[in-house]
């Protein structure tokens, strides 16, 4: 018998014992991930995206300024 999560026995004992939860689930997924796509608003969104920087999680640091200025 192959190894099976704690996540994957509460997952298959939830939809065993309420099974009405996969349709919810399809029905859920469907509202959405499963939709056709306008590429005229995929293109508006690509050209307003800004290039991301080297590393995303810290802003790059700045040089001191100059005193007096």
């Amino acid at each position: 018998m192959a190894y099976e999560s704690e996540a994957t026995l509460f997952l298959k004992d939830l939809l065993a014992k309420h099974p009405e939860l996969r349709e919810l689930r399809s029905r859920n997924r469907a509202t959405w991930w499963d939709r056709p796509q306008d590429p005229e608003v995929r293109q508006e969104r690509e050209a307003a995206t800004l290039p991301q920087g080297d590393y995303v999680y810290y802003p790059r640091p700045r040089p001191p300024k100059a005193p007096g200025v």
